[in-house]
């Protein structure tokens, strides 16, 4: 297990290295920084940006406008997905506004939202509106695949409630829900930057972004997504490691 593990992360890194010596490859043959910058040259950037006084007021400020609206997108997918998943007629009245969230452009949204809601507080507004359908869907599908047979049988012995629900309903519907959390996370990180460019909040990576697309400062750019990637790929890290302990508890 221990060898697998290790050739799996042999292999990640190998690939992310090759990407780097493609990016190099590239950069020498445009050869020009206003294009493709190297490798080095955007690592430098990335090393100037964290260390200016306006860093870490962006990057928290994005991602406490994602925990915001995570936070918010899970409580609603819980109010409406448990009801949602156990009856039938609850679900087909919410299932049309799950298609429509799910079905219209972020880009429209966006614009919408910065004609209805101040500039601070459109990134939040795209981020429940893109994460809440994905974790309601999630939800629902998992209650709907709870064993029905094991339900019937607690409740014929006169099982608790309680025990009903942390014994079978949490276990089926664990794998749902973080799969759900993780690929909401996922979107609703991409859509918050989209709306903090468009938006143009006084902080935030998106602001951050446009600002340096605005000087032609395209190491810059560069560094902002790479920083972006980074935050990112940490979230879906601790999510998986949530998910494999909730599968060790299940």
């Amino acid at each position: 297990m221990k060898n697998f593990i290790t050739k799996n992360r042999l292999i990640s890194f190998s690939a992310v290295a090759l990407l780097f010596v493609l990016w190099k490859l590239i950069s020498l043959w445009t050869a020009s920084d206003q294009l493709i910058p190297s490798p080095e040259k955007t690592l430098m950037a990335v090393a100037d940006i964290i260390s200016r006084e306006s860093f870490w007021p962006s990057l928290l400020t994005t991602i406490g406008r994602g925990m915001l609206g995570f936070a918010i997108s899970l409580v609603l997918a819980i109010l409406v997905g448990v009801p949602a998943g156990m009856n039938a007629t609850f679900r087909l009245v919410f299932n049309p506004l799950l298609v429509t969230f799910r079905s219209t452009p972020v880009i429209s949204l966006i614009l919408l939202a910065i004609i209805w809601l101040g500039n601070e507080m459109v990134p939040v507004f795209i981020a429940v509106l893109t994460m809440f359908p994905i974790i309601c869907t999630n939800i629902i599908d998992g209650i709907r695949n709870v064993d029905k047979d094991l339900v019937e049988m607690g409740t014929t012995y006169r099982i608790k409630r309680r025990r009903i629900i942390t014994g079978i309903y949490l276990p089926s519907i664990s794998p749902f829900l973080t799969s759900g959390i993780s690929n909401a996370l996922g979107f609703g990180w991409r859509a918050i930057i989209i709306g903090e460019v468009l938006a143009q909040p006084r902080f935030g990576v998106g602001t951050q972004m446009q600002n340096a697309q605005i000087f032609l400062q395209v190491s810059e750019l560069i560094a902002w997504t790479l920083i972006a990637i980074l935050v990112s790929s940490l979230f879906e890290f601790i999510v998986r490691r949530a998910e494999k302990k909730l599968v060790r508890w299940k």
